[in-house]
């Protein structure tokens, strides 16, 4: 059988692997304080922050166009990059440092900001909080359209986002909190205005969501409805 070939899907891929390498960068290079609370929690939290909900716009966007089994391809491809990034910047870290650049940057500031990405709390953070992030994120998201008959895709945007963000931003604090990355005194603080933050931030891209979605399916020709899809994340193909 003949695969069906799309227009935009590889763009899509690589933005969100690129958005997915750069915002795990930044997130162990600097934790951002904006300056306010929200019910006495500080709106403070790791800079990648900034740029992960993203992701998650994206992968809705995949699985509300192209389905879940799509969907399930980009999140594996993004892991094995995120993988492959936090392994070379470990390789770098182990390797000898030239006389002149230890003078004045040294290996303690490269493993201080860089060398987060190849410790081992920001690595299983992230790679176990991604993973089961954007699974869940895909599969409540699918599930519901179905449900739906696809209506409404404001409320399949916002629950996947709900679950998925919950689990994912849960899991890269605990396991990062338990390798040290971070101190405990900061555990409720970075989980909580991770949260809010990444589910606002999807929330106020529900018009640019739609009208994405509402392009790629009139350009791609294609509304995929996961109605006899097996679920199981380890199926590469089906």
């Amino acid at each position: 059988m003949k695969t069906k070939t799309y227009q935009y899907f590889d763009i899509i891929l690589v933005s969100f692997v690129v958005i997915l390498i750069i915002s795990n960068i930044a997130s162990s290079a600097k934790i951002i304080d904006l300056g306010f609370s929200i019910a006495e929690i500080p709106m403070a939290f790791d800079a990648g922050t900034l740029l992960f909900p993203i992701s998650y716009i994206f992968g809705d966007i995949l699985t509300e166009v192209y389905g879940y089994r799509k969907s399930r391809y980009v999140i594996w491809v993004g892991f094995i990059a995120l993988a492959i990034t936090s392994f070379i910047f470990w390789g770098i870290g182990v390797l000898p440092a030239e006389v002149t650049w230890q003078g004045y940057a040294g290996d303690a500031a490269y493993n201080s900001i860089l060398g987060g990405m190849s410790t081992g709390g920001i690595v299983f953070g992230s790679l176990a909080g991604f993973w089961l992030g954007e699974f869940s994120n895909s599969f409540v998201l699918s599930k519901m359209k179905v449900l739906t008959k696809g209506r409404w895709l404001w409320s399949r945007t916002i629950t996947s986002t709900l679950i998925g963000q919950l689990i994912d931003t849960a899991m890269f604090v605990v396991v990062a909190s338990l390798f040290g990355v971070f101190p405990w005194s900061l555990f409720l603080t970075l989980t909580i205005a991770n949260y809010i933050f990444k589910v606002a931030t999807e929330v106020l891209a529900t018009p640019l969501t739609y009208l994405l979605v509402n392009k790629l399916k009139q350009v791609e020709k294609e509304d995929y409805y996961d109605t006899n899809t097996n679920f199981n994340p380890f199926i590469t193909q089906e």
